[in-house]
């Protein structure tokens, strides 16, 4: 399918041919007829993308601040890889789209093939030819009635900045017969100007164009101006002197202007709503002598930026929360239907998706045209075929070595691009196939940058290709265990990034579908024991025959509660997301599995997510060891401190970049030189010579299950506080036993 996508390092636009969206559950795959483009916001997207990386960081010094961080935690080099990937980016536009649903995701019961709808959501209702739209963030478009033209997809993709429209309204509390000021006479004005006519309110609408006062005044408004001072008196004189009862500040402008003539123009105890982007230096004496209620307005209404709203389809009850963002959606539609209001008055450029920069050289002001609503047209979406969404788009031209190791990729995120993908392309011998992603820009991007040979949306297309022979699973975490049983079904050796899975059901089942194969083989990304400083260290115990003491101190850092990590469906967590790396790398050094485990959560004032831990665990040769996993440290220290004590002997391993070695009395301290490793490299190698055949597998697969499945108890001590234990052989007897009672 083709897409409309922007460079983030130039802000250069391009019609891609990307795979469709995979349809994800919960979601819904539109055909998309029309989009509209926000003059606005998308014009803000261009310019900050067009801007030198210089003036990037002056226009985000929240983002030069994270940028300092992390390179003084992690080094320079892994900091400007970061960086770069992030620039590599390719950025999908635009939010308001319309039309018609051709599959329906799992989950979704009131959408069906065929219906007409509208389309809300940055990311979603992108322009493109197809898209994928969760749930909630979609609305059926009305009929208009047995005599009326029905309403178009061109009118219903005004739907998301007609639901902005709504919400300010809303938040403005308007009722019936009030007088509203209207400031700013973009789409936003216009549209919010027809709606209050539409409520029985009084409307007097100011912009600094003639041209927008002029079409408001035809849309209904009662009184227009383009100078404040004009519209200060005309509000006064039209309200009696008393000044109006609310004021809805449309305009898009880094200016404090606006927000202080509301002020000005409100009767005693208003309300003044920002529903467009505006400056906030508010004049004190002005709403205090007043007592003004100033008020932002957030985007669609309740339920955005939900994600258990918007991506899980978790609804407020309607008895609490009258107009979420999709009811407010779903309202503006009808509205539209009802003949309330006159949207292709406001429709001023209409150009089909491959004219596309046209449309956005005129909302940048390079035509200097006169312009207000934009709109994309995609002339076969009403076509009665139905279109291909399981696409594989040749990328590479040059085909493989036959002698080489075919490589297929599912999941394409940043540490992928970042870490795992480099890592490989350094290894002569492996050759990169295909990559999967759920969207298809970022597939395409990958298949470029690395050389793959196509991108697809297809998993299945991917795992059932002959030529691979290895499969990267990269993917967020809930997707790890399902996709690496079939690829391991399949007959495709894995490497699953961390964690291997969230339930022990799937660590039974990864058990099995193991033992089934036994020629393809799982390796998961437990990188640290790979790095050179763990393998010094793990030689340097070598030498002690009696039990070890072990402390690992993590000071992870605090991620906020609604982070995808510390999702239960989707992340499952700190503990099996990312405690987990260091559980095995107790195991590493043990060279044993845990036979019990215990964790103890430290108490919560509210803001973390059980992700400062004190875990301790038994093994099974009598080495004891604690995790220290804390959040609520500070970032700017090292993250990690590994000591170990035994035989007369002390190792201490600091954040992977200083390593003491003590005993009898002598001392041994090796240094990184320019960045700390953490054994990716050696990981990946280590992989790819398995694949040959030249060495054995290097993570035990009892290891992998063993610190598997201890992660996975330490997640349910810390409900209560007790030890449980780890009994990994009854655990994998009883996995097989299952496996033979369904054959």
């Amino acid at each position: 399918m083709k897409q409309l996508l922007q460079d983030a390092r130039t802000g250069e636009l391009q019609i891609a041919e990307v795979p469709a969206p995979q349809l994800l559950p919960g979601c819904v795959l539109v055909r998309v007829a029309a989009s509209l483009v926000s003059a606005g916001t998308e014009r803000a997207s261009a310019e900050f993308a067009s801007k030198s990386l210089f003036a990037k960081a002056k226009a985000r010094p929240d983002l030069v601040r994270d940028v300092m961080a992390k390179m003084r935690r992690d080094g320079l080099a892994a900091t400007l890889q970061t960086v770069r990937s992030r620039l590599d980016q390719p950025q999908s536009l635009g939010y308001s789209s319309a039309g018609v649903v051709v599959a329906v995701g799992d989950g979704v019961v009131d959408i069906h093939v065929g219906d007409r709808v509208a389309c809300a959501g940055a990311g979603y209702a992108v322009h493109a030819e197809l898209a994928c739209v969760p749930r909630m963030l979609v609305a059926k478009i009305p009929d208009r009635g047995e005599f009326s033209a029905q309403v178009t997809y061109q009118e219903a993709a005004f739907g998301t900045i007609g639901a902005i429209c709504l919400h300010g309204i809303r938040t403005a509390q308007v009722v019936l017969g009030d007088t509203v000021a209207v400031i700013g006479l973009g789409l936003l004005g216009q549209i919010t100007v027809q709606l209050l006519r539409a409520a029985g309110c009084r409307v007097f609408g100011m912009d600094l164009l003639q041209q927008r006062a002029d079409l408001a005044q035809e849309s209904g408004a009662d009184a227009v101006c383009i100078g404040t001072r004009e519209f200060r008196d005309r509000c006064f004189e039209k309200t009696g002197g008393v000044g109006v009862d609310s004021v809805l500040i449309t305009a898009e402008t880094p200016s404090s202007e606006p927000v202080n003539l509301a002020a000005e123009l409100a009767r005693d105890r208003a309300i003044v709503v920002a529903v467009g982007t505006v400056g906030m230096e508010l004049q004190r004496k002005l709403y205090y002598e007043k007592e003004l209620d100033f008020r932002i307005s957030r985007s669609y209404g309740p339920g955005r930026y939900d994600t258990a709203y918007e991506l899980k389809g978790r609804d407020y009850p309607i008895g609490h929360v009258r107009w979420t963002e999709t009811r407010n959606l779903a309202a503006f539609l009808q509205f539209i239907a009802d003949g309330k209001l006159n949207l292709p008055a406001l429709i001023t450029h209409r150009f089909p998706l491959e004219q596309a920069q046209r449309a956005y050289d005129l909302i940048a002001g390079n035509t200097r045209e006169f312009f207000l609503g934009v709109v994309i047209d995609y002339p076969d979406a009403e076509s009665a075929t139905i279109p291909n969404l399981a696409e594989r788009i040749p990328v590479a031209t040059v085909a493989p070595p036959s002698n080489s190791v075919g490589l297929g990729v599912l999941g394409a995120g940043s540490f992928a691009q970042n870490t795992l993908l480099p890592a490989l392309k350094a290894i002569s011998g492996v050759s990169f196939i295909g990559v999967c992603n759920a969207t298809g820009p970022r597939s395409r991007k990958v298949a470029e940058k690395f050389g793959f040979s196509y991108c697809t949306n297809s998993e299945t297309e991917l795992l059932q290709d002959p030529k691979i022979r290895a499969v990267l699973i990269a993917t967020r975490h809930h997707l790890h265990a399902c996709q690496a049983s079939a690829a391991l079904h399949a007959g495709k050796a894995v490497f699953c990034e961390k964690p291997l899975c969230l339930k022990e059901s799937e660590l039974a089942e990864l058990i099995c579908a193991s033992s089934n194969n036994p020629a393809a083989f799982l390796m998961v990304g437990f990188n640290r024991r790979f790095a050179p400083m763990a393998v010094q260290m793990k030689n340097f115990l070598a030498q002690i025959d009696e039990p070890l003491a072990i402390h690992y101190r993590v000071n992870a850092g605090f991620i906020p509660a609604d982070h995808w990590v510390n999702d239960p469906e989707q992340g499952g967590g700190r503990i099996l997301g990312e405690v987990c790396h260091f559980v095995d790398f107790l195991c590493f050094l043990a060279g044993a599995c845990p036979v019990e485990v215990q964790a103890q959560i430290v108490g919560n004032p509210g803001q973390y997510s059980m992700d400062n831990v004190v875990a301790s665990f038994k093994f099974v040769n009598g080495t004891v060891g604690t995790i220290s996993y804390l959040a609520n440290g500070d970032k700017s220290a090292s993250k990690e401190r590994v000591e170990v004590f035994g035989g007369g002997a002390i190792a201490i391993l600091e954040d992977f970049r200083r390593l003491e070695l003590v005993r009898n009395g002598r001392k041994q301290v090796t240094r990184a030189r320019w960045t700390q490793d953490k054994g990716h490299k050696a990981e990946m190698r280590a992989f790819v010579d398995a694949l040959r055949g030249e060495t054995g597998m290097l993570i035990p697969f009892e290891q992998i299950v063993g610190s598997t499945l201890a992660t996975l108890r330490l997640q349910n001590s810390c409900q209560t506080g007790q030890p449980l234990r780890v009994e990994l052989g009854e655990f994998v007897a009883s996995a097989l036993r299952g496996r033979s009672r369904t054959e």
